[in-house]
């Protein structure tokens, strides 16, 4: 214990001696859980619309006003012409150009079908499917009330009998950062674990000193562990600090167990470094290490469903995905953090990720040579 307890004091006093290391450590998990939170959103709010109105009735203006009190929208009145759709959206000045045609109002009270018309730029197709969506509900809740209090008119929707409740569960205030700020957390460790890991063993590749480390008397199972046991150690303390930042800044909830938590970090951590000792097997040069983890990491983010959905991809996708350590961890996370699921819940994703963790770490050992 004695022998690790020197790589321990020697690994520690090298990663602070790292002018590359300490922002990574210290500053990188501060601003990704400040900055991503806000700029990885799939919410919709402030969306930039133009409307153009033919009819000038009350009706119409009313439904202007509509707009302009919701939050997802941000209005401008368009003077109509014929030019003016395809200029606001060829030029990004709008999301989606309403135009009110003459005699809308005249269509409502009649009963006989009135139309709008709604162009909308789609390059974006989450965003013009919740434009779409938001605009359709606005017309048709003022088209309700409007005929409802002409008394003349008699509008059969729901039977006064019946009353709809709607629940949501887990994340009650539908908030968009309870969702995607796990997933940042996730993020964050596993670039803590695994880029941090290969870089500082390629590092001492390429400073010659373990050369120097090879030959000494120390056992490889002992060089190993002082070698990764700080940068566990520095996961866990990472992601207390993200969960930290997320309590305060945006009140991230927790339902389930703190010790769960961590424990699963802890397995995870296991995983996230054993990739980095496998990565700097093959790799020589800290750039090598880069240009290897960059791939691993973007294809095994973007397939996690830490910003899409693992529902919406198609079922060879899906498939793959059983080799995603990511996957694994992020289902575990947003269990634990927004429902407060207990392990009999999540038992499947542990035994799967431990079972991984284990497989990874043994054949990353087993791969590296202490004597070259």
């Amino acid at each position: 214990m004695r022998v690790i307890y020197y790589i321990l004091q020697k690994e520690f006093k090298q990663i602070f001696r790292n002018r590359i290391m300490l922002p990574i450590i210290f500053v990188i998990p501060f601003v990704q859980t400040i900055v991503f939170v806000y700029a990885a959103t799939l919410e919709l709010k402030n969306a930039d619309i133009s409307i153009m109105d033919y009819d000038k009735s009350s009706l119409s203006k009313r439904l202007i006003s509509d707009f302009e009190a919701s939050p997802f929208f941000e209005v401008s009145k368009i003077v109509p012409n014929n030019n003016a759709v395809s200029d606001l959206l060829l030029k990004d000045k709008a999301k989606a150009v309403i135009l009110i045609p003459q005699g809308f109002e005249k269509d409502v009270l009649s009963l006989d079908g009135a139309a709008i018309q709604i162009n909308i730029n789609a390059i974006d197709g989450q965003s013009a499917g919740l434009i779409n969506v938001y605009i359709q509900q606005i017309v048709n809740s003022l088209a309700i009330k409007y005929l409802s209090s002409d008394i003349n008119v008699q509008i059969n929707t729901i039977p006064a009998n019946a009353e709809i409740r709607s629940r949501f569960w887990y994340n009650p205030g539908l908030n968009f950062k309870y969702y995607i700020l796990p997933g940042i957390l996730v993020i964050l460790v596993t670039m803590m674990g695994t880029f941090l890991t290969a870089l500082n063993l390629v590092r001492e590749k390429e400073m010659g000193t373990i050369e120097q480390i090879n030959v000494t008397p120390i056992k490889k199972w002992q060089f190993i562990t002082g070698k990764l046991l700080p940068f566990w150690i520095i996961g866990i303390i990472v992601m207390g600090f993200g969960l930290l930042i997320g309590r305060l800044l945006y009140n991230m909830p927790f339902e389930g167990s703190i010790s769960l938590f961590f424990l699963a970090t802890a397995i995870y951590l296991i995983l996230a470094i054993g990739l980095g000792l496998l990565v700097s097997d093959y790799a020589n040069t800290q750039q090598q290490v880069m240009f290897l983890l960059f791939f691993f990491f973007l294809v095994f983010v973007l397939m996690s469903g830490i910003f899409t959905s693992e529902e919406s991809m198609p079922d060879w996708a899906q498939a793959v995905n059983r080799i995603n350590p990511i996957y694994y961890f992020m289902k575990i996370i947003r269990a634990i953090l927004l429902k407060g699921a207990e392990l009999k819940n999540i038992l499947t994703e542990m035994i799967s990720m431990t079972v991984y963790s284990i497989l990874v770490m043994v054949f990353a050992v087993w791969k590296y040579r202490k004597t070259h």
